[in-house]
């Protein structure tokens, strides 16, 4: 039986692309208009592995989706970076000057704000996800009425696009996480990335200590984000993804870095797959 496979959105969005691409294959797809849903979901194990993005090259990083892993005890198996490709699209027969209103995810809108301030005219309205918006407007034959999402979206559910590639970085790319409800070790394959997070109290010096064990270990800090401790006022907790070549640096500056932290938690261990 094929995997069930949990994604933010409905089919045609990001994330359903990027499961089909991740997985090879057109995957049974479980959708979620909520990355908490998604989470939860994932947690009493009504899929069997997600996908949730996690940053934007653009638009920065999603902060709550990093709790939400915490939160759930998932673990990060794998990760995904795929070019994003924002459209405008609305019922066929419409010009631009047509549209009042666009929807579409936040993040996405975020992405295409410079196209937006050439057409002062239209109000853009932050939705739950770019293919949910398009499959609402199609179904309910919505005029003047457009969102931002990808061709697949647009030719799933018989959208015209009015104008393509409308985000502002050409170059523009979003990270997912492929998250499962078990720990994933080395076994036979290379894997040469992880995710850790760990609390630490804001004390002079405490942070720089700790970044040189991880130079002293031969990692290579490829992200570092921090949250506050909800209830503790000055404590912060740290989620850092680390690159390294032998999984034994990566040992030893985790034995070392659980004498200078509180709560020390490996989130996953995976293959890097930036490209």
């Amino acid at each position: 039986m094929d995997k069930k496979i949990g994604i933010q959105g409905i089919k045609g969005s990001f994330h359903h692309l990027v499961a089909m691409n991740y997985y090879h294959r057109d995957v049974e797809v479980i959708e979620h208009l909520s990355f908490h849903e998604l989470a939860r979901q994932l947690a009493e194990k009504k899929s069997n592995e997600a996908v949730m993005a996690i940053e934007n090259s653009i638009a920065g990083s999603i902060l709550p989706n990093f709790a939400l892993i915490d939160e759930y005890d998932l673990h990060i198996i794998g990760e995904y970076y795929t070019p994003v490709n924002m459209n405008l699209m609305a019922l066929e027969g419409q010009e631009i000057s047509d549209i009042k209103k666009v929807f579409s995810h936040p993040m996405a809108l975020l992405q295409c704000k410079e196209f937006f301030k050439k057409h002062p005219h239209i109000k853009l309205i932050e939705d739950v996800d770019t293919a949910e918006a398009a499959k609402r407007i199609s179904e309910e034959k919505l005029k003047k009425t457009g969102a931002v999402a990808s061709p697949a979206a647009a030719e799933m559910y018989g959208l015209e696009i009015l104008a393509s590639e409308i985000h502002t970085i050409k170059s523009n790319a979003t990270r997912f996480l492929i998250l499962g409800t078990e720990e994933r070790k080395p076994n036979g394959e290379k894997l040469d990335k992880a995710s850790i997070k760990f609390d630490l109290k804001s004390e002079r010096g405490s942070l720089v200590s700790l970044l040189n064990i991880l130079r002293d270990c031969y990692l290579d800090m490829t992200k570092i984000q921090s949250l506050p401790v909800i209830n503790e006022p000055w404590k912060y907790s740290f989620f850092v993804d680390v690159i390294f070549d032998k999984y034994e640096d990566f040992e030893k500056a985790i034995s070392v870095l659980k004498l200078m932290t509180e709560d020390l938690k490996i989130l996953g261990i995976y293959k890097n797959n930036l490209p």
